[in-house]
Order: C-alpha cells, then sequence, then structure tokens
C-alpha cells in the first residue's frame, strides 16, 4: 500500500476541477489518514491528495472538501472511511516480488514443513493477490498446500485480488512451464489475462484488516509476510505493527518484511537472519 507519486487530471469540458485543499485542510486529512490506517501523506502530496478525494466527494454530490468532510465524519457505517482509504492508496505489487524471499522459502521453510506436516502463513498486506498467490504458487510447485491467510485495508485490492484475474503483464514472460501449468489463459475479451487456477485459489483465504488497529485473535503462524507497507508508517506505527507481527509468529517463525525496510531501530525480540528476513527466538531449526 503507498501513495501515489503522480496523478493527472483532466481539465477538458465537463470535468469538474479537483476540490481546491487549504493548508489546513490538507493537514487534517493527513491528520485523519495517520490516526486511522497509519498512512504518513507528508507536504508535497497536496495536489494528488486533492484530485483523488475530488473524485470521492464528485460521486456523493459534494463541491468543496468542508461538506464531503462533514459527511465523512458523520458516517456510523465506516463505508466513507473505507472509500478514503481505497481513494488514497495505490497498490503496487508484481508476482515473486522480491524473489530472494522466495528462494529462502524452498530452502528452509519449505523442507521443514514436510518434517512437521503442518505451516501456516499470513500476507499481512496483501495488496491486490499477487503476494499470496506467489507464495501459494510457490509451495504447491514444492508439494505442499499451506493454508494462507492474506489481509489488507483497502475493499478495492481485495475485490481484485478474490477476482483473481491479471494481465500478462503482471507475470514473468515468457511464462516458465511450471507456472503455466497453474494458470487459466484468458480467451476473447480476456486475451492477455491469466486467471489463477481453482486449486491455487482455495490455498488463499482473504479478509479486511488494519494492522495498526488491535488485531483479532490470528495465528499463531509459521511465516508472515508484511512487505512494503511499513515503510509509509511512522516509527511510532512500526514498532506497534512489528510487536502485533511478532506476537502472532510463533517461536521459531519467519517475518518477512520489503527489502527497502529495516527493524533497525525498533523494538523487538527478532534475530535478523539476513536482509528483510527476521526469526523470532524459540523453537527448533
Amino acid at each position: 500500500m503507498s501513495l501515489g507519486e503522480s496523478s493527472s487530471v483532466s481539465s477538458s469540458a465537463g470535468v469538474a476541477p479537483p476540490i481546491q485543499l487549504t493548508a489546513k485542510e490538507f493537514a487534517t486529512i493527513c491528520s485523519l489518514a495517520k490516526e486511522e490506517f497509519g498512512l504518513e501523506l507528508g507536504q508535497g502530496k497536496e495536489q494528488l491528495v486533492a484530485a483523488r478525494l475530488g473524485k470521492v466527494a464528485r460521486r456523493h454530490g459534494f463541491r468543496d472538501f468542508p461538506t464531503y468532510y462533514k459527511y465523512l465524519k458523520a458516517d456510523q457505517s465506516g463505508q466513507a472511511l473505507v472509500e478514503l482509504i481505497d481513494a488514497l492508496t495505490t497498490n503496487h505489487t508484481s508476482f515473486f516480488r522480491e524473489p530472494a524471499h522466495f528462494d529462502f522459502m524452498v530452502r528452509e521453510i519449505l523442507p521443514a514443513a514436510k518434517r512437521s506436516g503442518a505451516l501456516s502463513i499470513w500476507s499481512a498486506a496483501c495488496s491486490t493477490g499477487e503476494e499470496p498467490y506467489s507464495i501459494a504458487l510457490t509451495a504447491r510447485e514444492q508439494g505442499e498446500t499451506p493454508q494462507i491467510m492474506a489481509t489488507d485495508i483497502s475493499t478495492r485490492a481485495l475485490d481484485t485480488a478474490r477476482r483473481a484475474v491479471y494481465s500478462a503483464e503482471r507475470f514473468e514472460q515468457p511464462l516458465p512451464a511450471w507456472l503455466r501449468k497453474h494458470l487459466l489463459k484468458g480467451e476473447g475479451q480476456w486475451q492477455g489475462h491469466y486467471r489463477i487456477g481453482p486449486q491455487v485459489q482455495a490455498m488463499v483465504s482473504f479478509r479486511r484488516l488494519n494492522l495498526i488497529e488491535p488485531l483479532p485473535s490470528l495465528g499463531p503462524f509459521q511465516l508472515i509476510f508484511c512487505r512494503n507497507v511499513m515503510i509509509y508508517f511512522s516509527r511510532e506505527t512500526q514498532e506497534h505493527v512489528v510487536r502485533q507481527l511478532e506476537e502472532r509468529l510463533e517461536p521459531g517463525g519467519y517475518l518477512f518484511v520489503g527489502h527497502s525496510e529495516s527493524l533497525t531501530g525498533i523494538q523487538h525480540n527478532l534475530q535478523q537472519l539476513q536482509p528483510a528476513i527476521y526469526r523470532k527466538r524459540g523453537g527448533s531449526r
């Protein structure tokens, strides 16, 4: 989950201009985003935030920020806040992103799972589904069928993940033979797309979850992926999220973070094995 780096706004006739945000109004949205879902918007995002809020506001017939914000705060269903989250976050991901993690799975984690007979995995910021399906594909190719829980804060991203249909550009080309057998090739209007095969889909369950809120009873897990999301959190929020993830790892379990992320300076009881790979102390290797 991230805030997109660029956005274009049409000024063609018939298209309403974006909502204009004062510095105080932008600060209000920044505060709300941080408080509700940990996102640090920062300076320089004013135009982008205004453009995206404008699209949401116009959908509901609002023409200015105060009116939209009043609606946002008055909504008791939580749907308006979910809609705001979906508008502000952009999901950048691909299949088998950061392949060193999948190599480590094949080399270290899956062989241990064969010996123990159990493997539970959590993809904690699963975005549009490429990560959990990559985990499932990797495991299935090694003869393992773990149950994978995949969560994200964005309902829009989760809808895409559940559809399990992706453009060919999301995959390495040409497709390796081992991967091709797990995909259904689209035809007609779906030419140039693939659907994840039903046996792989059955390994993954999706649910909405906000990592900065108190988590429900989950786990324990032998492996948690939480990659490329904490870089958008404040240090305080990072510590809170890492603490919650660590509590849901079983002793000896592994935490994968993004290669652009580090737990340096964050209090935790995890042992770093190599860049972006941590292990909870205890258990047997």
